[in-house]
């Protein structure tokens, strides 16, 4: 009997560049790469193993039905579609499969019994990566330093946890000598594409396998007939009407009455969230410090990023906050109904934008919005490892300079307003502003001059029309 070994490993960094290594205490196999990142200052994580016993993985003579592969890293979830996967793996590829499940902040209890499940459906190995502080730090703050939102309104929560994801998977693919990886992405939505983008960035040599674009399984009870035919245990789970994501940063829903945009959202589908209309009469006072662009602090505490997310979250959701209803234009061509809930998010990003506007000069914000939306695009498209996403981050890092201060925000019934907003680097000069201007800065009697000038082409205009 082969060993099924879980490592749980945690992030530490002090970058805001994402780049991380998987470092475990089993041994490495020769050859075995030093980083999935572009730069060789790549944290250590830290690894405690568990050992207990699974059925080994075979490899079938000449590879599987399909091809051969020697090891592969699945991003595993342990419900019904990724436990299916793990031995439709081994029969058509020959394969020992490898499964990794990524803490992002998902919820209490999700990452409970991934063990036995796992060993239950033939893989060799399960890591847990714990990632909440990396996916905060080095993901969603860079999105909120950029004022990043897709569309309007999405603040990219999906978008930004699948290039942490599979960056931890590259890593745990050249720790444990894998030569492909697999997701259990759909090949309709967008993060298949998020995955495969990261993974083709990070290291172009590993093969992808997308089952849900080569298998006949083709919904819930063929996928349960195959764990049956396979001896895979079926997670007792009641099936959700809708399909969801959940991190740190937010909660999705799609599908069921949500299909047709003309349905409102039935209520009890909000799980972060309470309703705005039973959120409490009296409203509540958040201020937020941020430095250089980064929310650091709540109400005067300095927590760390997934910390202070969280304590912003527990603010949000009991005032209502954070709820959007689109329809978005999803990457593969096709139109999609989602409703988010993303409490701590808002405010974190409302703060940082009511102090953009105290600190940066006209142009410069003005250029900032514009590459913003580039910015989200690139997000949403899974381009988060490209050269130009680089390249607008170190935009916005020059232009976020000084923005250094605290806000303060009023949360009531679904809404948040600001309440006062504070910099040392703030542009805005009360005795400039004031009707009883006084500096002597600013004449009011050069404004006639400024008129006519800036005037000219619309004046010029109005004369040739009218044959003047």
């Amino acid at each position: 009997m082969a060993s099924a070994m879980t490592l749980r490993f945690s992030v530490q960094s002090s970058e805001l560049l994402g780049k991380s290594l998987v470092k475990a205490s089993t041994p490495k196999p020769k050859g075995t790469a030093k980083c999935s990142s572009r730069s060789q200052n790549c944290p250590r994580l830290v690894a405690n193993a568990m050992v207990s016993a699974a059925e080994p993985a075979t490899k079938s003579e000449g590879g599987g039905l399909r091809g051969n592969l020697k090891k592969v890293v699945l991003a595993y979830s342990g419900g019904l579609d990724t436990s299916v996967i793990v031995p439709w793996l081994r029969e058509n590829y020959g394969c020992e499969v490898v499964c990794f499940c990524a803490d992002v902040g998902q919820g209490v209890g999700e990452t409970e019994g991934l063990e036995a499940k796992a060993k239950a459906s033939g893989a060799s190995q399960l890591f847990i990566g714990d990632l909440k502080e990396e996916f905060v730090r080095d993901y969603v703050f860079p999105c909120i330093r950029a004022g990043a939102v897709y569309e309007r309104k999405y603040l990219l929560g999906t978008s930004m946890a699948r290039p942490v994801i599979a960056k931890a998977m590259v890593d745990v693919a050249k720790q444990v000598g894998a030569d492909a990886v697999s997701h259990g992405c759909t090949g309709k939505g967008n993060d298949q594409v998020r995955f495969e983008l990261t993974f083709f960035s990070l290291d172009p040599k590993l093969q992808v396998v997308a089952p849900w674009r080569e298998w006949d399984i083709r919904g819930r009870e063929d996928a349960i007939e195959y764990a049956k035919k396979h001896n895979v245990p079926v997670p007792v789970t009641k099936k959700s009407i809708y399909s969801r994501d959940r991190n740190l940063w937010h909660i999705s829903h799609e599908g069921d009455i949500l299909e047709d945009p003309a349905n409102e959202p039935a209520k009890d589908m909000y799980v972060l969230t309470v309703d705005p209309e039973d959120a409490p009469d009296t409203p509540e006072y958040v201020e937020i410090g941020i430095e250089k662009g980064i929310p650091v602090s709540i109400n005067g505490q300095t927590l760390s990023p997934a910390n202070l997310l969280a304590a912003a979250n527990e603010i949000g959701a009991r005032h209502g906050i954070g709820r959007i209803d689109m329809v978005e234009n999803r990457l593969v061509g096709m139109k999609s109904r989602g409703v988010y809930e993303t409490p701590g998010g808002t405010i974190l990003a409302d703060a940082c934008r009511e102090l953009e506007a105290l600190v940066l000069d006209r142009e410069t914000m003005q250029t900032k919005d514009q590459l913003a939306l580039k910015y989200a695009e690139l997000v949403y498209a899974g381009r988060w490892f490209d050269p130009l996403r680089d390249a607008l981050d170190a935009f916005m890092v020059s232009v976020s300079d000084k923005v250094t201060g605290s806000v303060k925000l009023k949360c009531y019934k679904g809404s948040v307003n600001v309440a006062s907003r504070v910099s040392p680097f703030s542009l805005y000069r009360e005795d400039i502003s004031s009707f009883e201007e006084g500096s002597g800065v600013y004449n009011q009697a050069d404004a006639a001059g400024f008129i006519r000038l800036y005037g000219l082409p619309t004046r010029v205009r109005a004369m040739q029309e009218q044959g003047l």
